[in-house]
C-alpha cells in the first residue's frame, strides 16, 4: 500500500473571511497587527478575542479607543446538524457592538449570519462564513477594505420603490368593522 492510500483524508475547514475598514487606517495604522490575505488556523474550542490587549486577544486593533477585549467569537456546531457556525459576544462595557442592525450591550451575544456587518466606534467589519466539515479547527482570513463597507453595502441594497407610491411610516387606524 502506498502512503497516499493510507493517509488521513484532508478535511476542509470552515473559514470566516473578515474584511476590516476604519476611516483613519492610513494615518493611524490600526490594523497593523493583523496578517492579511492568509488563512490562520484556530482550534475549534478557542474563544477568539479581538481587542487592544495583545496579551489576551488573538487579534489586535492598535487603537486606544478600542476596549482591551472588544468582542469574542466562538465556533460551534448547530444542534442536530452537521453545519458549523459562529456566535459573537460583546466584551466591552463601554462600547455597544452592532451586528446587522442588532445592538449588543456588554455580554450580549448572537449567532453570526452567513454574511453580516459588525460595527463599533468607527470600525466596520464584514464577516462572511464559508462552510467546511472539520470539527477540530477553523480558519480566519483578514482582508483590508480601501473604501467604507457601509457605503458599498448601501449602494448594493438601495430600496426600489414603485413609481407613484408614497411610503407612510406612521400607523394607520382601521375600524374593526371594515
Amino acid at each position: 500500500m502506498s502512503s497516499f492510500e493510507t493517509a488521513d483524508t484532508e478535511e476542509i475547514a470552515t473559514c470566516l473571511s473578515i474584511t476590516v475598514y476604519h476611516p483613519s487606517q492610513e494615518e493611524k495604522q490600526v490594523f497593523r497587527a493583523l496578517s492579511f490575505c492568509q488563512r490562520q488556523q484556530l482550534r475549534a474550542d478557542d474563544l477568539v478575542k479581538f481587542g487592544r490587549d495583545c496579551n489576551v486577544c488573538h487579534f489586535n486593533f492598535v487603537d486606544g479607543r478600542v476596549s482591551r477585549i472588544q468582542f469574542a467569537l466562538q465556533f460551534f456546531r448547530h444542534f442536530n446538524s452537521s453545519e458549523f457556525g459562529f456566535e459573537i459576544k460583546n466584551m466591552s462595557k463601554k462600547v455597544k457592538l452592532t451586528v446587522d442592525n442588532v445592538e449588543l450591550a456588554y455580554l450580549n451575544k448572537v449567532d453570526l449570519p452567513e454574511t453580516c456587518m459588525v460595527l463599533f466606534g468607527e470600525y466596520q467589519i464584514l464577516m462572511q462564513k464559508q462552510g467546511g466539515e472539520s470539527e477540530d479547527y477553523f480558519d480566519i482570513r483578514f482582508e483590508l477594505a480601501e473604501k467604507s463597507l457601509l457605503q458599498e453595502k448601501r449602494l448594493l441594497k438601495k430600496p426600489i420603490l414603485d413609481y407613484g407610491m408614497i411610503q407612510n411610516d406612521s400607523p394607520i387606524e382601521i375600524d374593526e368593522n371594515e
